[in-house]
């Protein structure tokens, strides 16, 4: 993956995830629930198993997903982290926006 290709991509998956994150906190008033809510996107993402293979045959299941995460390239960490950076720090903005006052919603 070349260099510009992965800098948008983090800008991107930065972005989307912040904003996401950002509105759920406000609507939901919850605010870590994208943070939390987010491992879980990501193993959507990583793994090619369907939900209800989780339930019929957890072990093969849980073990496709070992081996997917194992076999991610570093640029697709880097860009994975970014998005749970993003959703982190929408957390905090809505903490110090209710903090300093702000009522949303």
């Amino acid at each position: 993956m070349s260099i510009p290709v992965l800098l948008i991509s983090m800008l991107l998956f930065f972005v989307l995830f912040f904003g996401i994150g950002f509105l759920l906190n406000m609507i939901l008033r919850a605010t870590w629930v994208m943070v939390i809510v987010y491992p879980l996107v990501c193993i959507f993402i990583i793994d090619k198993v369907s939900v209800v293979e989780y339930f019929k045959s957890p072990a093969a299941s849980f073990l496709a997903l070992k081996s997917h995460i194992l076999a991610l390239g570093q640029a697709d960490m880097i860009i994975l982290t970014t998005g749970l950076v993003g959703a982190a720090l929408s957390g905090v903005t809505i903490r110090m926006l209710r903090q300093r006052g702000y009522q949303m919603f």
